[in-house]
């Protein structure tokens, strides 16, 4: 950081500020009872508020780390939000709208948006082009890994011998997706050419030094575990008075509120023309809720003595994720974009989340 350079910036000015207003407002909003509906919009709000928090400290780390190790804890911090809602709607018995979230976060990145990133980018650029080859790497492991995601429900839907253990198969399954998780790791990890190391590109030094960049991130850590609780505790009041399926918040609200990160700064990535960056950023978020969030969920419902989370989901929700896995990988793997591609995957989220209106 050079001495002419300031430490804040009016957007992180901005950002600060109006992500206390939004968790001071989300806070009054729980302990005043106020309306539900007002209250769920107001945590849901401060939710996104801290991701982009979360979002800023993270690029302020730079390449201190290396591209690959900073591309992994931005995935990885980009999904805490929704581990905290998750874990206290798990508390709350909610496991449908847990369940939903999973695969709708899945959905929302690999349909949405990559589809709003292919539009913005390809309006204003034109074809946009993708590394096929790491197109093609991080797409059979997104394949394998939402395959053993969801194997538990095939099981269980088609009557087998496993189907009637289906605590104990979601277990292994959850051990397993672990392990492969772990296993990713070096490759995500190396300092050139790991799956995550276009995603930290920066077109200006860092600003922050890094004891502020960790202070900022634990701060919005913890404002989002607190922030969390009052978004799970306002959302079954909010979905019943807005006459919404707990199917369809878990799938489309919550899913959306808790990947904000991705949501944003993939778009953003776009419309700077930084298509490569923008695609790994996306995709590796879904790809880490399949190997590392969802099976984590499982393990921590039973050892914190929540409602139990299998990995048995709908039959609807199994046939979702893996067409819309095939859809991204077909338009992905001849390594181009264009903006009707992701017309095409805007129209298809569309439907999918219409299908779930009424549960």
């Amino acid at each position: 950081m050079t001495a002419e350079q300031p430490t804040f910036v009016r957007s992180d000015l901005i950002l600060l500020g109006g992500g206390a207003a939004a968790v001071v407002l989300a806070g009054l909003a729980h302990y005043l009872d106020w309306p539900a509906a007002l209250a769920f919009v107001l945590a849901g709000v401060a939710v996104t508020a801290l991701a982009s928090l979360v979002g800023r400290s993270v690029e302020q780390l730079g390449d201190r780390f290396g591209p690959g190790a900073t591309g992994v804890l931005q995935s990885a911090l980009g999904n805490l939000p929704e581990l905290f809602i998750s874990l206290f709607a798990l508390k709350a018995g909610l496991v449908g709208v847990v369940q939903a979230a999973l695969i709708g976060s899945i959905l929302a990145n690999l349909l949405l948006v990559m589809g709003i990133a292919f539009v913005v980018g390809g309006v204003r650029y034109g074809s946009q082009s993708i590394d096929s080859q790491r197109a093609r790497s991080i797409s059979v492991l997104m394949i394998v890994a939402v395959v053993a995601l969801v194997f538990p429900s095939l099981a269980h839907w088609i009557h087998t011998p496993a189907g009637s253990h289906e605590k104990a198969l979601s277990d292994i399954a959850a051990v397993i997706l672990l392990l492969l998780f772990a296993l990713s790791l070096p490759a995500s990890l190396r300092r050139e050419g790991g799956l995550n190391a276009p995603m930290t590109e920066q077109s200006e030094p860092p600003r922050w030094s890094v004891p502020l960049a960790v202070g900022m991130l634990a701060g919005a850590g913890l404002a989002a575990a607190f922030v969390s609780d009052w978004f799970v505790d306002a959302l079954q009041p909010a979905m019943d008075a807005w006459h919404v399926s707990d199917t369809f918040a878990g799938l489309v609200i919550v899913a959306i509120a808790g990947n904000a990160i991705e949501n944003v700064v993939g778009v953003q990535l776009a419309a700077r023309n930084q298509s490569d960056y923008s695609f790994s950023l996306i995709i590796n978020s879904p790809l880490q809720i399949a190997l590392a969030l969802a099976p984590a969920l499982v393990i921590l419902s039973q050892v914190l003595g929540f409602t139990a989370l299998t990995l048995v989901f709908s039959p609807m929700l199994v046939v979702a994720v893996f067409l819309a896995v095939l859809i991204a990988v077909v338009i992905t793997v001849d390594g181009e974009s264009n903006w009707l591609e992701g017309a095409s995957l805007i129209g298809v989220y569309g439907v999918v989340a219409a299908s779930f209106w009424w549960g």
